[in-house]
């Protein structure tokens, strides 16, 4: 329905009411913009739409020269608020998709770089289980235990298998510290730690050798920081069988006891000076007191277990050998000249591992036969992850 127009010649009514009180004598108009739009255009005249913000938007949405697109969209909302023309949507539209292209871009160029060389590094380096094995698990490395190893097989423990995993050393963070530090810090903590999974040395078969997977420069660079120290046959494509676990998991509480206070000692005569006494009389007396006073330590802790009938005289016949050891050790650390130095030296040493520590293993139910000397010495064996 229509509503006619009043009769009489009447002027349109202004939309925006009439000027303000304070409104400028002979202004031309009032409201938001006045009479007349931006840049004095007069409203109702045509509006152009600015180009370049269409040429913008065009590019956005095709994402194509993302940087031209947003370079042209801000020019052209340059151009619309200096020329009043239409388009400003357009513009922003098409700066800010243009700005999205080139986001997107340079993330595809970055992640193909580094797709490219993490599917290498996958190929030649970290393609491999080893960055995840843990303490205990066993393994069979199809390119052996020597040289570079660039994947492992996790197998079971129970059958054969190249390598049993008994301690993991991980090392700090920062620039790659080279093979050499890498293998000094392989060779000591892995012959410190062995002891702690496999207690009992007299059960380590005599071809099992201590080995090390290490980081290489490049898995140094994808975080590898892990040293994983490990046993493995010596003998050519030899392998292990069953497990080497020998630990407070797997003995029971008097073996355990037994055995750390003989690895104790062990430690310490590891410890040796490596110059004679006739070079380094001083240094072997520090080391002969050191070695008493491990045993006087381990000889209070054999003492203070109650042992079970069956190993109770054992024990004790193996504290007796211990305290006449310990005094030899005593009256080496005394020796006024290397010839006083090496007869208590060699009375001493004639204590260790003699017929009361084998009848007490027995009792015990640990292993009786001594070791060859130099079998549990091992050697530089490592593999690069």
């Amino acid at each position: 329905m229509s509503i006619p127009p009043p009769p009489g010649n009447q002027q349109p009514q202004d939309p925006y009411g009439p000027p303000p009180a304070n409104w400028p004598q002979g202004a031309q108009g009032y409201g938001p913009w006045g009479h007349h739009g931006p840049a004095g255009r007069p409203y109702g005249a045509p509006v152009s739409v600015n180009a370049l913000a269409v040429a913008a938007l065009a590019l956005g949405v095709l994402c194509f020269l993302p940087a031209a697109g947003l370079v042209l969209g801000l020019i052209a909302l340059r151009q619309i608020r200096r020329n009043g023309q239409s388009g400003r949507g357009l513009a922003i539209a098409g700066a800010v998709l243009s700005s999205v292209g080139i986001v997107l871009w340079a993330v595809t160029l970055s992640t193909g770089v580094l797709s490219d060389a993490w599917e290498g590094f996958k190929d030649g380096v970290q393609g491999n289980e080893s960055l995840s094995l843990r303490k205990g698990d066993c393994f069979d490395a199809p390119g052996g235990l020597e040289g570079d190893t660039y994947d492992v097989d996790p197998v079971s423990c129970e059958g054969r298998h190249d390598g049993e995993v008994f301690a993991i050393v991980t090392l700090p963070g920062g620039a790659f510290p080279g093979d050499a530090e890498i293998t000094d810090i392989a060779d000591e903590r892995c012959y410190e730690l062995q002891d702690q999974y496999a207690m009992d040395s007299w059960a380590m078969p005599a071809d099992v050798d201590v080995y090390y997977l290490m980081p290489s420069r490049d898995s140094w660079r994808y975080g590898d920081r892990t040293i994983t120290c490990v046993f493995g046959n010596t003998e050519a494509k030899a392998k292990l069988t069953g497990s080497l676990r020998g630990d407070p998991t797997t003995l029971d509480t008097d073996q355990v006891v037994f055995l750390s206070a003989a690895n104790a000692v062990d430690a310490a005569l590891y410890e040796e000076p490596e110059d004679t006494p006739e070079d380094d009389l001083a240094g072997h007396r520090a080391w002969a007191t050191q070695v008493h006073d491990v045993l006087g330590e381990q000889i209070e802790a054999l003492r203070g277990r109650s042992w079970p009938s069956a190993a109770r005289q054992p024990v004790a016949d193996l504290v007796k050998d211990m305290e006449d050891a310990r005094e030899q050790w005593s009256k080496a650390s005394a020796a006024g000249d290397p010839d006083t130095y090496y007869t208590h030296y060699d009375k001493a040493y004639g204590y260790v591992d003699g017929p009361a520590t084998v009848t007490a293993r027995k009792a015990l139910g640990l292993a009786t036969t001594q070791p060859t000397p130099g079998e549990t010495e091992g050697g530089d064996s490592e593999a690069e992850v």
